[in-house]
């Protein structure tokens, strides 16, 4: 039995044991593990200043200052707190959001939600490749848009937006721009200042950190105001209550800067190995892709395979860990709501496995995918 290769990176990636050796140094006894808010003893003021310290890491990787930065339980809450806070704490101004259909469920089920509360939400359809252009944009908002929410880098497609464009098409319009970017720390450049974004959604666990923790960029501005989800003890700027989780919240800071340090390097090395897949599959009809190579980052690659079932084709490739699509969705026999969106067609979208490749891929787990990939197909088309 060949050994179990890994090519789901963008449904959760392994710790890095680098992030893994920090955060263990503030769990036990003889660690800095105290709660960051008791302020009365020294091994408190060693955990939070553990905490500062962290928060200062997320906050250089995208340019902002680190008192800009709330902690989350990640990015589902980041996002949650993002749109519904936004929306009530500035629902004077005006109840508008834009949106499109093909983001994550974290926004998408938040933005129904807020239409259950009598906000306004305008679905934007992507083109082919997944994106939202700023034309589109410009004609979807109105006088009352408070905020606009598209993410950096689609967690199916791969796609990136044009986040600068947009951005400046948001604020001409009045509105803030608030952007989903799990998937996008360490794959694509984020300065918030420079691209013009007001609020930010990141993970840890999506970035070689653990689950369980995240965090919401929020410019601070007049204008920006946000309202608390959870209530109890006023931390985070009085934006989100909760007892700060020291390990997780170190282990984030760590995992954010090496990947954004490293991430360039990363990116060209696993460009080759998504190349070298798609080399490998050359030689097989009847393969599409739902990736627009052109305009996405090379860690997602998402392929269907006419004439197969996605879920057979997965229950056949039992060495190889694969989704067909979100990992919010995997219990879901319907096809992909992002593909879909896009306009694939439904037997496709049913065919469609997404690859996803990170630090630890290498060029044997891609021949070892490769060949189970050859060897599943024939017998499926056979």
């Amino acid at each position: 039995m060949s050994a179990l290769v890994y090519l789901d990176y963008a449904a959760t990636t392994p710790v890095d044991p680098r992030v893994a050796e920090a955060m263990s140094r503030h769990l036990t006894l003889d660690g800095i593990f105290a709660n960051p808010a008791s302020r009365s003893h020294m091994l408190g003021w060693q955990a939070e200043q553990a905490v500062e310290g962290a928060r200062r890491q997320v906050a250089d990787a995208i340019g902002a200052d680190p008192r800009e930065i709330v902690w989350t339980s990640g990015a589902t809450e980041a996002d949650n707190l993002a749109l519904t806070g936004l929306l009530r704490g500035c629902r004077a101004r005006g109840r508008h959001l834009v949106t499109s259909i093909v983001e994550h469920k974290a926004v998408v089920d938040t933005a129904t939600a807020l239409e259950a509360e009598g906000f306004e939400v305008t679905w934007l359809t992507p083109g082919r490749d997944g994106r939202v252009t700023p034309e589109q944009l410009r004609e979807a908002l109105r006088p009352d848009t408070v905020l606009v929410s598209l993410m950096a880098v689609n967690n199916e497609l791969g796609c990136m937006h044009d986040l600068a464009a947009l951005a400046e098409v948001a604020h001409a319009g009045g509105a803030a721009f608030h952007v989903d970017a799990a998937q996008a720390v360490g794959r694509i450049p984020l300065d918030v200042e420079r691209l013009g974004i007001d609020l930010l959604s990141l993970s840890g666990h999506k970035a070689y950190g653990p689950k369980g923790i995240g965090a919401l960029y929020v410019r601070r501005h007049p204008d920006i105001r946000v309202e608390a989800l959870i209530h109890g003890g006023g931390h985070e700027r009085g934006m989100r209550s909760g007892t700060l989780p020291t390990h997780q919240i170190v282990g984030m800071g760590e995992a954010i800067a090496l990947t954004t340090a490293e991430g360039e390097a990363d990116q060209a090395r696993i460009t080759g190995l998504r190349d070298r897949l798609l080399a490998g599959l050359a030689d097989l009809d009847g393969i599409h892709r739902n990736t627009d190579l052109a305009v996405s980052v090379p860690n997602i690659l998402n392929l269907a395979f006419e004439g197969v079932d996605g879920e057979s084709l997965l229950m056949a490739l039992r060495d190889i860990a694969l989704s067909t699509g979100s990992a919010c969705n995997s219990a879901s026999v319907e096809p992909s709501y992002v593909l879909k969106g896009i306009g694939v067609p439904r037997s496709l979208a049913l065919a469609s496995l997404r690859f996803s490749f990170g630090r630890f891929t290498t060029e044997a787990d891609i021949d070892q995918a490769l060949a189970s990939l050859h060897h599943a197909l024939t017998g499926l088309r056979r």
